[in-house]
């Protein structure tokens, strides 16, 4: 399927469902969890946890409260215990699995980040072609318009640069 990339605040972002980057706890800390709880309010979190825990690459769906949206897709792409780092199979798994929860719910946008590519460890470059390369692969049954969201210039550098490549190639 297409996707667009875009620059900005994932919290600030207008569609049916944003995903959350989370770890398996579903403890919305940092990052995008950050950036998410603080913008919807504390409910989000305490409805996260309440879902909580969810195996490695696993999706919870919660209220998006405050945020202009009507769920968080919380993908869990790294583990809360361990050394905490996504790998390769989570970020897919993460991925796939929060393009499908959308789908199940007959949403037609969803808005989602660099799965493991911050507080996860995960090299931003190898884990945008993931996704981009998850992404489209993925036959939407309701979804039309997906958003790879980068936050700051160099990260939407790197995955424009990514996406671009992978849509010559794939």
């Amino acid at each position: 399927m297409e996707f667009t990339v875009v620059q900005g605040d994932i919290a600030a972002q207008s569609a049916d469902a944003l995903v959350n980057a989370a770890g398996t706890s579903l403890r919305m800390g940092s990052g995008v969890a950050g950036a998410l709880r603080r913008a919807a309010g504390p409910a989000l979190d305490e409805e996260a946890v309440s879902k909580g825990p969810v195996d490695l690459g696993a999706v919870a769906v919660t209220d998006a409260y405050d945020l202009d949206a009507d769920a968080v897709i919380h993908a869990a792409a790294m583990p809360h215990d361990g050394d905490g780092l996504a790998t390769e199979e989570s970020i897919r798994d993460a991925t796939r699995n929060a393009l499908v929860a959308a789908d199940e719910r007959g949403y037609s946008s969803l808005v989602l980040p660099a799965l493991g590519c911050g507080v996860a460890g995960f090299d931003l470059e190898t884990g945008a072609r993931i996704i981009c390369e998850t992404i489209r692969a993925y036959e939407p049954a309701s979804l039309e318009d997906v958003r790879f969201i980068a936050y700051s210039d160099d990260e939407y550098e790197t995955v424009a640069r990514v996406a671009e490549a992978v849509r010559e190639n794939g």
